[in-house]
């Protein structure tokens, strides 16, 4: 850490204390209000599911036998008419 932002004791016990006690948030909703106002901000999103990442065990069922039964797919009785 440069020294001007003193020890790395001081630094952490204020981020800690700012983070806990709403001061990031407050900063961020100011931030956005002013942003919005000026009509900076598209509030549009979309969230691509192929870059969001997964925690690493959600990545598989359970391991191990099947204690569920399993489906099976007949054919119509109706047949399909031209």
């Amino acid at each position: 850490m440069p020294e001007r932002y003193g020890s790395w004791q001081t630094l952490y016990t204020r981020f800690r204390r700012w983070a806990l006690d709403g001061t990031f948030s407050c900063m961020l909703r100011a931030i956005q209000a002013e942003r919005d106002a000026a009509g900076d901000i598209d509030w549009l999103v979309s969230v691509d599911s192929t870059i969001v990442r997964a925690h690493q065990h959600a990545a598989g069922g359970k391991k191990g036998p099947s204690t569920g039964t399993k489906r099976v797919i007949t054919p119509s009785v109706d047949p399909v008419v031209d």
